[in-house]
């Protein structure tokens, strides 16, 4: 298929697929872009998705919510395995019945990869983009997921140089467009004007909580994170805590831990990147928002634990090991930001680390560093034009 400035054809259908909330985010970015990308070259489009709200407000129409049914973890993962099923027997249906021109599918390993073997059996000729690689470069278990990976792509854009070096010498076809992220502070506000727009008073230590964005997260996280706050806000009488919802579902369960613990907080609910800008440190579990923070120059406690059986079955049965869990140390191979991963993640050691980020300006100086120099791996704005470009390019 090639492409006329001046083109009258029917719109380009486009079916993306991603789960949980942080491929929503990134999905909206790229729904966003691909408009953009396909009014420069005279096409319009229409996206069919598999995503969450804000998919759908940048302009996809869903055709099933997966934000809420993601978890890490065997036994964690097993209350959504029918929910999954369903989604994707649907999705199935509808692609049989109209075939795309193009499918994307954004990390969310084993839902994607289900469907690209199913797209490979049955619509070989559709072209699939793999955006957001599962993180098989780093800790997969199964060198079969990377194979498949690569098999079911015909171009994989990779976020990270070193995601782009791992699939390349694995036979990928691989364009390195940098971690969309990066586009998404150009819209971030000053500190000065987040902090005003919150209402933060002058010699307040504002503290961002980020306890789930998954539902096991709020059994297994926030009761050690909000643990550590209680502390934490008793050592310094200056703390007030902000958290941002990811999901409005969770705001019941974090009113009543505030309440529980007694936490001097304020719930956010669609300021999220204000809480971040504005925050003096921020707690809270591994994930994207990890990398927000860094591009954000806000330092940071990363927290992570799952069920104690998944954690003994990863590591005695599977040989399951990695190097680091938050994406500012996985860019870097190297310890920017304090990790406190299962057993570790105790209240004491939170609010140990807190207060050193928070006390010593050196210690706050050496992050600030590691920050500006995984910084350079990211690649520069543009990174959603660029991939959408990429995505256009295989018709």
């Amino acid at each position: 298929m090639t492409f006329s400035q001046n083109s009258s054809e029917n719109p380009l259908q486009i079916f993306i697929a991603t789960g949980e909330v942080s491929g929503d985010l990134q999905g909206a970015l790229l729904v966003r872009a691909l408009y953009r990308q396909a009014k420069e070259i005279g096409r319009s489009v229409q996206i069919t998705a598999l995503g969450g709200e804000r998919m759908m407000r940048a302009g996809a129409s869903l055709l099933g919510n997966t934000s809420e049914i993601g978890a890490v973890g065997l036994l964690e993962s097993l209350p959504f395995i029918l929910p999954t099923w369903r989604i994707q027997r649907r999705a199935r249906r509808y692609l049989q019945q109209y075939p795309p021109d193009l499918v994307v599918c954004i990390d969310y390993m084993g839902p994607n990869l289900s469907l690209g073997a199913y797209l490979r059996r049955h619509l070989p000729y559709v072209p699939i983009s793999y955006y957001i690689a599962p993180q098989a470069w780093v800790w997969s278990i199964s060198p079969q997921n990377t194979a498949r990976i690569v098999e079911m792509s015909d171009r994989l854009l990779a976020i990270f140089p070193e995601e782009a070096r791992f699939f390349a010498e694995r036979g990928a076809k691989v364009t390195w467009v940098g971690h969309p992220l990066v586009d998404l502070m150009r819209d971030a506000p000053t500190r000065s004007a987040a902090r005003a727009q919150l209402g933060i008073a002058e010699g307040t230590i504002a503290v961002a909580l980020l306890p789930a964005s998954r539902h096991q997260e709020i059994r297994a996280l926030m009761p050690v994170i909000f643990q550590a706050a209680q502390r934490l806000q008793a050592k310094i009488p200056e703390v007030r805590f902000w958290i941002p919802l990811s999901l409005e579902a969770y705001r019941g369960a974090i009113a009543r831990g505030i309440a529980r613990y007694g936490l001097r907080a304020t719930v956010v609910g669609k300021h999220t990147q204000t809480v971040l800008v504005a925050a003096d440190l921020a707690i809270g579990k591994s994930g994207t928002v990890n990398l927000e923070l860094a591009l954000l120059n806000v330092p940071q406690v990363v927290v992570y634990r799952v069920n104690p059986v998944t954690a003994w079955i990863a590591r005695k049965v599977l040989g399951f090991k990695i190097p680091f869990m938050s994406p500012p140390n996985l860019v870097q191979m190297k310890p920017i930001v304090p990790e406190l991963l299962q057993e570790e993640a105790t209240p004491d050691r939170i609010v140990a680390e807190a207060l050193a980020l928070l006390c010593d300006p050196q210690r706050r100086d050496r992050l600030l560093e590691g920050y500006a120099e995984m910084r350079q791996c990211l690649g520069e704005v543009g990174v959603g034009d660029r991939a959408a470009r990429a995505i256009l390019d295989l018709l």
